[in-house]
This record gives structure tokens, C-alpha cells and sequence, in this order.
């Protein structure tokens, strides 16, 4: 149901589009999974992500759990598709809590910057295709986020890490479920 989300040790250590903009940061938590599918027909799904957007992607043995009106799409929905910088997408953080795209560089890489308090904050989703020496049909898909200043370092990498964690790997399991087509209501 929940997807595996490590990012390896070499993929942490790379430089992610946005890093730049939060330098330095004192919290850095990178995820990191694999699904079926080119870059080009993941990233319709990523760019669409959003309250009152698409929603945030859940396995559908959590998300039939919810009621209707907050299940995420299951389809790629046309008035969705037109991200821009300078956008200002809905969170689920707050009531007024929101993302703007800072960077787009598509199909590789959206970065979303966002206030929380005194918080800086940066989300940089990375998509790479998978090669194994033949044509690439899957994609790996990084996500890194990045805060700063951050005054109790431990408590956000622990509690923080492990809601980030969660809703990361309910949000792969999710995309692979939407990218094989799984439609069950």
C-alpha cells in the first residue's frame, strides 16, 4: 500500500534544482521511489497535485476511507496542466497556507517555495528516467525539502520527518496506482 520512499545516499548527497534558494538549510529531508512510466507521462500527475487542485495522491484502500469530496482525481485533468511560475497552489498545512512555483523546467523538475511562521521553506520534485541500457520506461522521482531557520532542529527532522515520510510514500503509492491505470470506486 505504502510505497518505499529511501533515497540513497549518493542521490541525498546530489544538488537538486532550488537548493540555492534556501542556502544553507538547517532541515533537509530527501525521498526518493520508482515508478512505471517515462518522465513525460509521470509529470502531468505531479502538476496537477493540490488542495482544490487534483489533491494529494493516496493508495485507494486509504482513500476510499475519505469522503468523496477529499479523494484526490484519479484521471489527468486538462485545466491542471498550464503550471507557471509564480503560481500559488492551495496546501493542506493551514487554512491559508500555499506553494508558489518558483522554477519549472518540464518534464524534469518543479520547485515550490512557501512561508510557515519565519520558516523558509522549498519542495523541489525531481523526475529522472530509469535506464538500464535499453529505451528508459520508468522514472525515478525525487522529492527534497528544505527549511530554514529552523529553531528546533531535532523536533522537525523527527515529528516532521515522519509526517513528510508518510505523506510521501502515500503519495507514491498513489501515483503508481494512477499511472497502471487502477480505477476502483
Amino acid at each position: 500500500m505504502f510505497a518505499t520512499i529511501n533515497a540513497t545516499s549518493h542521490e541525498r548527497g546530489l544538488p537538486r534544482p532550488g537548493d540555492d534558494i534556501i542556502s544553507p538549510a538547517d532541515v533537509v529531508m530527501d525521498h526518493a521511489f520508482t515508478v512505471d512510466g517515462v518522465p513525460e507521462l509521470v509529470w502531468p500527475w505531479l502538476v496537477q497535485l493540490g488542495k482544490w487542485r487534483a489533491g494529494w495522491y493516496l493508495p485507494w484502500a486509504i482513500e476510499r476511507l475519505l469522503p468523496p469530496s477529499r479523494r484526490a482525481t484519479r484521471q489527468i485533468l486538462p485545466q491542471w496542466q498550464h503550471l507557471q511560475i509564480g503560481d500559488s497552489i492551495p496546501d493542506y498545512g493551514g487554512k491559508n497556507e500555499t506553494f508558489q512555483v518558483a522554477r519549472l523546467q518540464a518534464p524534469e523538475s518543479v520547485v515550490y517555495t512557501s512561508r510557515r511562521g519565519r520558516t523558509a521553506v522549498t519542495w523541489s520534485i525531481t523526475l529522472e528516467p530509469v535506464s538500464d541500457g535499453a529505451a528508459p520506461t520508468l522514472t525515478r522521482v525525487f522529492l527534497r525539502l528544505r527549511l530554514a531557520p529552523v529553531r528546533r532542529k531535532r523536533l522537525v527532522r523527527t515529528v516532521g520527518g515522519f509526517v513528510d515520510a508518510v505523506t510521501v510514500a502515500g503519495m507514491a503509492g498513489g501515483l503508481r496506482e494512477r499511472l497502471a491505470g487502477h480505477r476502483t470506486s
